[in-house]
């Protein structure tokens, strides 16, 4: 039976894709809501697979799976995720990922994805296409900050300032003072989707 570990800081998302992997018929050996935590259980019970969020305490998800890179660890990592940025992504290629799916989306997904990496192929949600998700680094504005141009990302991925404040962990009122600055430094007029508008048309997707 494959054995698989989960780690997420939501109890909620924690608890519910636990219970999902036990139905699907799976044994879950460990479950956790910290990166380090996550990392080192990973070490101790050699679980088939562990599904990790991105954001967690501690280490994110990403540096997780490097780091068991690094090991040549034999768990196979699927990262379950609310982000949609291609950097993201395309870096956690790098250390030899194994799924990458978007929270909005496991219910339909998961259970493709776990028999496709319990059977040694690579699961790419088929809602997120590289070559046309919004890359933070694309954005060329150097008076952006870096949490900018990630929220300009999401703005032309037509993301909602809520959406954008749950994916960032950010209240939807600091989303919107983002916004606000942005559209100030950008100089954008002051009028309805001003913002999407730019990102659309100056974000390379």
């Amino acid at each position: 039976m494959v054995r698989i570990l989960i780690a997420d800081d939501y109890p909620l998302t924690l608890m519910g894709t636990k219970a999902y992997v036990e139905l699907l018929g799976y044994r879950v050996v460990g479950t956790c809501a910290n990166g380090l935590v996550a990392l080192n259980l990973i070490q101790q019970l050699r679980p088939d697979m562990a599904i990790l969020d991105i954001n967690m305490p501690g280490i994110d998800g990403v540096d997780i799976l490097q780091k068991l890179h690094q090991q040549q660890a034999y768990t196979r990592v699927i990262l379950l995720t609310m982000h949609r940025e291609a950097a993201i992504y395309k870096r956690a290629l790098n250390y030899k990922l194994s799924g990458y799916l978007l929270k909005e989306h496991a219910d339909t997904e998961l259970a493709d994805c776990i028999r496709a990496v319990s059977g040694g192929l690579h699961y790419k949600s088929k809602y997120l296409d590289a070559s046309h998700v919004a890359d933070a680094s694309a954005i060329s504005d150097e008076s952006l900050s870096p949490i900018e141009r990630r929220i300009v990302a999401l703005v032309a991925g037509q993301k909602t300032s809520k959406q954008i404040g749950e994916s960032l962990f950010l209240a939807e009122k600091t989303v919107e003072g983002h916004r606000s600055r942005i559209i100030s430094k950008l100089r954008l007029p002051k009028e309805k989707n001003a913002l999407l508008k730019w990102a659309l048309s100056n974000i390379k997707r």
